[in-house]
């Protein structure tokens, strides 16, 4: 059972002067930054517009901040997601367009170690040249440390100190068991640049909360911090045991909070075999479960900023790495993770900064992405931006304040051979067999009314305009990453 930190009137009495003195401290210094991430959560996948999950901890930020509805990530799924926002700069850009996974596991194999440490899974990562957030705040005196899912490669250099990260803890590819910390029978937690089996058995989501909150003790009053919590739930499990994989695991306590399933288990396919699955009924219920378990924990992380008197000073930032899986409530979007249509590339979205000037309880429907989180962090921190680097975003602070429209205008999209391009309020997509088309996402936000044949002209401008950011950031950029020919 979850044990949670209680404080006595006098404890928190004294907690508020202590706060007083680092609110004065910080305010007129740099502020802190907390980033927290979730995996694979769905559009609509909160409690304040979605009574069918609890989420008051995010309601609560959604209310004391600005909540973002025209929000999007650079690409679809989890890796490039990741490399995009932490660069501010398109996937194609720096290298990462494309996953670091291996495809041997959805078919039921069980790794060796040493067959598991030459695949493409282990050994892949993120340019070793690509300059990441954590790196330029360091020179002006940030402490950073990442606690959750890093995803961006597993050899040392490619692990988040030597990207300029101070501390870390977490998994370091793309999914685990929560429970047993395995990655397909290998265990994938580690501390720092170590693989450690510490705390195996007990919940991932908890493990994040309790490193984040031990980074915030440490470093409260000793300010400036950034804080990147990328938890990994809801994202489906990585077992591979039929009655596990496909859903999502999720602490007694928190499925308790909702309506019991009648059928746990159902027969169906895994692995080419008739064999027992979690039903249909439980994969839903058991996404909420873990993402109201997450919320929990987000809400101790805000909880002590309270008490250390640090939320005035502090912008807390929360999203989603990209559209909600197949359990999530993408609505009213269409499509789901992995897919060009919005229910993929457009996230949940909350950003709270009380003595940054963002209004409370507000919702901006201003066009913006993640690539925008590196630049505006950079300008409002006082960070020097890397030399020689082109950046994909725009400082975004003027218009969360309701002074200035978005200066982002466009933004395009390609994982494979899936493409999407939005210019303005028009979006073209290209799903291949799942279709695509042309749509006026100011009247039509589900995508499903294709206006090809009505608006030739606007189609060819939105087309051309994708093959000269593909001709940019592909084919006539420096090459980088893994996957090039260099």
């Amino acid at each position: 059972m979850r044990k949670f930190v209680r404080y006595s009137v006098t404890n928190l009495l004294l907690a508020g002067l202590l706060g007083c003195f680092n609110w004065l401290y910080s305010a007129s210094g740099k502020p802190n930054i907390v980033m927290i991430v979730s995996d694979d959560q769905g559009y609509h996948d909160l409690g304040l517009i979605n009574p069918e999950i609890i989420t008051p901890n995010l309601d609560r930020l959604a209310r004391e901040g600005t909540r973002l509805t025209h929000f999007y990530v650079a690409w679809p799924a989890c890796t490039p997601s990741r490399g995009a926002f932490l660069s501010g700069r398109y996937p194609q850009r720096n290298g990462v367009y494309d996953m670091f996974r291996n495809e041997a596991p959805d078919y039921g194999y069980l790794y060796q170690e040493e067959e598991y440490s030459v695949t493409w899974e282990r050994i892949g990562g993120m340019d070793t040249r690509e300059i990441l957030l954590p790196a330029i705040l360091k020179p002006i005196a940030y402490k950073s440390g990442i606690y959750g899912k890093w995803d961006l490669g597993i050899s040392k250099r490619f692990l988040p100190l030597a990207k300029g990260f101070d501390d870390f803890y977490g998994l370091v590819n793309t999914g685990i068991d929560y429970y047993t910390h395995e990655r397909y029978g290998v265990h994938s937690m580690y501390r720092n640049n170590t693989r450690t089996e510490e705390d195996r058995g007990t919940y991932a989501t908890y493990l994040f909360e309790r490193e984040a909150l031990r980074f915030l003790e440490a470093y409260a009053g000793q300010e400036p911090f950034f804080l990147y919590v990328p938890f990994n739930a809801p994202h489906g499990s990585s077992a591979l045991s039929p009655k596990i994989r496909g859903s999502v695991q999720a602490p007694p306590e928190f499925q308790k909070l909702y309506p019991p399933v009648e059928e746990a288990y159902t027969m169906g396919f895994r692995y080419g075999e008739r064999t027992l699955v979690p039903s249909k009924e439980k994969s839903y219920r058991d996404y909420r479960a873990a993402v109201t378990c997450m919320d929990a924990s987000i809400g101790e992380i805000l909880d002590m900023l309270d008490q250390k008197g640090l939320a005035e000073n502090t912008i807390v930032i929360f999203f989603a790495d990209n559209g909600g899986s197949s359990k999530a409530n993408n609505g009213p979007l269409r499509g789901k993770k992995s897919d060009t249509w919005e229910g993929g590339i457009r996230v949940l979205a909350l950003v709270r900064w009380p003595g940054g000037g963002i209004p409370a309880g507000k919702v901006n429907d201003a066009f913006l992405s993640s690539l925008e989180i590196f630049p505006s962090l950079a300008a409002v921190t006082g960070a020097e931006l890397p030399k020689g680097v082109v950046l994909d975003g725009y400082n975004w602070w003027s218009t969360l304040r309701g002074k200035d429209p978005s200066p982002r205008r466009e933004m395009f999209w390609k994982r494979r051979n899936l493409k999407a391009a939005r210019v303005g309020n028009w979006k073209w997509v290209d799903m291949g067999k799942k279709g695509g088309g042309l749509f006026d996402l100011s009247k039509d936000i589900g995508e499903t009314e294709d206006l090809s044949t009505q608006q030739p002209q606007v189609l060819a401008m939105v087309r051309k305009k994708f093959d000269a950011w593909y001709r940019e950031t592909m084919i006539e950029a420096e090459p980088r990453g893994p996957f090039k020919d260099y």
